[in-house]
Order: C-alpha cells, then sequence, then structure tokens
C-alpha cells in the first residue's frame, strides 16, 4: 500500500513538510510506503475551465509545464492522498488550490480516478484561519468520494518560524494519531480499490 503527499508549501522542510512527515512516519511504521511531493514554490497554474479534460478522457489536463498529469497518475495508482498546506490568508496556497481545481476536473472527467482511496489533509497555521483551509482540502477530498481520515482534533499545528510546529506538542501528537487512523483505514479497505 502507498499513500501520497503532496505538499502546497514552498518551504522546503517547512512546518507543513514537519507535519506530513509525522503522518508518515506512523504510516511508515505500520508498513505503508509513502511519498512527498512539493509543489509549493514551483509555477502552478490554474484551470483555465477548458473543459478538454471531458473531451479527451485521457486523465490528462491538456496544460503542460507543470507537474500536475504526473502527480494525477500518481495519485491514481496510491491508495491513500495526504493533502498539506501552510495556511495563506486564511486558505490554502495558491499552488495548492491550483493543483486542486486541475486535479479535481480530470478526475471527474475520467470517472472519478481517487474513489475510494484513503484522504486525509493536515495544516500549518500561524495563528487563525486553518479552519477555513482545513476545510478547503477536506471539501476536495469528499468531493473526490475518499474516505476522509480524521484524528483526535482538527489536522492542524500552530508554529510561525519553520521547525515551530515541532513545539506545538498537541498538534504533533494529532499528526501521529492521523497516521495511525490512516493505516488502520488502508488495512481495512485492503487498499487498492
Amino acid at each position: 500500500m502507498k499513500v501520497l503527499g503532496i505538499n502546497g508549501s514552498p518551504r522546503e522542510g517547512g512546518n507543513t513538510e514537519i507535519l506530513m512527515r509525522t503522518v508518515f512516519g506512523e504510516l511508515e511504521a505500520a508498513g505503508v510506503e509513502t511519498e512527498l511531493v512539493r509543489i509549493g514554490g514551483r509555477p502552478f497554474r490554474g484551470c483555465v475551465a477548458c473543459s478538454r479534460c471531458f473531451e479527451n478522457r485521457d486523465r490528462r489536463c491538456v496544460l503542460e509545464g507543470d507537474p500536475l498529469n504526473e502527480l494525477v497518475a500518481k495519485m491514481a495508482e496510491a491508495d491513500g492522498i495526504l493533502l498539506g498546506s501552510p495556511v495563506y490568508y486564511t486558505d490554502v496556497t495558491s499552488e495548492m488550490k491550483g493543483f486542486l481545481d486541475r486535479a479535481g476536473l480530470v478526475s471527474g472527467a475520467n470517472g472519478g480516478l481517487f474513489r475510494h482511496k484513503a484522504g486525509a489533509a493536515v495544516l500549518a497555521v500561524r495563528r487563525g484561519g486553518a479552519t477555513h483551509a482545513f476545510d478547503t482540502l477536506n471539501h476536495w477530498l469528499h468531493m473526490m468520494q475518499t474516505y476522509l481520515v480524521g484524528a483526535s482534533y482538527w489536522n492542524m499545528g500552530y508554529g510561525m518560524n519553520p521547525g515551530d510546529v515541532a513545539e506545538d506538542q498537541e498538534g504533533m501528537e494529532n499528526m501521529r494519531v492521523l497516521g495511525r487512523n490512516m493505516a488502520w483505514l488502508l488495512e481495512r479497505i485492503g487498499g487498492r480499490s
């Protein structure tokens, strides 16, 4: 079994990555393979509403020049999806939003590529806005027909500077619970659907 993590943060090794790798630590301890891809800080176009993915139905977006099509293929093969973003002005990063819009449309145009996978979201936040950003990611996972994985509280960690979330004991424990819950669900649904 494999979980693919999509990190919307432009900071390599930053708070979002720390949270995601904490979830991955629990998954790996349960024998689940993980892969983390950082899209934040990379050129990532938003959807242009051309609807060509509905015409072509080839599991691809016609826009080129970013890793969207490679990531759609990896997500379609994965058993679980972990989305992570820092909170920017009470929402996800622009790269994450572009990714969600285009990947979601390609999935829908091709019969629901991400259906029946385990899905979870994590947010790194300085102070406020995380609940709205968490809703953005969870609404997308819900629309993709994933099985949403919860933890002991909202899946967010607090910190401003890179590494600060590691001091948020409740947030870090929540990430560990999330990882264990995701591993449990993956075992129950038997991986690929």
